[in-house]
C-alpha cells in the first residue's frame, strides 16, 4: 500500500508544480548565488530540482537519496580536479532534500552538517519560501567549502552554475 501511495503521489505531482515553486526569477537567483559562492572557495556546487521521479524509477523503488547519488554521477560532480563537488537535490513530490558531496568534502563536513542544511531548507520550503531555502542552503555549503577549499586565482569553473531542472 505504501508503494502504491508513493506512485500516486508522484503521478499527481505535475511538472507545473516545479515551475510554480521555482519560477524563472527564483532559478536565476539560485544560479547567481552559486556563481557568487564559487568565488569564495575552490569547490563546485550544483542545485537540482525534480517534480517527481520517472515511472521506471518508482517501479524500481528508487529513493530520493539514490536518485541524488545517480544525478551526482550523471552530472559528473565527481569529475572535479580536487574532488570537491556538492550537489543539492530536491524532489518536490516527497518534499525530500538530499545533499551528495564528494568523499573528501563529506569527510570534512560530516553527515550532521548536511543534515542541518537539509533541515533548514525543508523548514523554508514548508513555508513556501523556495528561493530563501535554496539560497540559505547554498550559503551554508559556501561557508563550509570556504573553510576547507580556499579560492585559487585563475581556477576555471569546472561545472555549470545553472540549476538543473528535471
Amino acid at each position: 500500500m505504501a508503494r502504491l501511495n508513493r506512485v500516486l503521489r508522484h503521478l499527481c505531482t505535475p511538472r507545473w508544480t516545479l515551475r510554480h515553486a521555482f519560477p524563472a526569477p527564483t532559478l536565476q537567483a539560485i544560479e547567481q548565488e552559486i556563481r557568487a559562492s564559487e568565488r569564495l572557495h575552490g569547490g563546485e556546487v550544483r542545485f537540482a530540482v525534480e517534480a517527481a521521479l520517472p515511472l521506471s524509477a518508482l517501479w524500481q523503488g528508487t529513493t530520493a537519496r539514490e536518485r541524488a547519488i545517480d544525478l551526482f554521477g550523471a552530472l559528473r560532480m565527481w569529475d572535479t580536479s580536487e574532488r570537491n563537488g556538492v550537489l543539492i537535490y530536491l524532489l518536490l513530490a516527497e518534499h525530500a532534500v538530499e545533499i551528495v558531496a564528494d568523499r573528501g568534502v563529506h569527510a570534512l563536513a560530516g553527515a550532521s552538517h548536511w543534515d542541518r542544511v537539509c533541515r533548514r531548507m525543508q523548514r523554508a520550503f514548508g513555508h513556501g519560501s523556495y528561493e530563501h531555502g535554496a539560497v540559505s542552503a547554498i550559503s551554508m555549503v559556501t561557508q563550509m567549502l570556504a573553510r576547507h577549499y580556499p579560492p585559487v586565482a585563475g581556477r576555471p569553473n569546472e561545472l555549470p552554475d545553472k540549476v538543473v531542472v528535471l
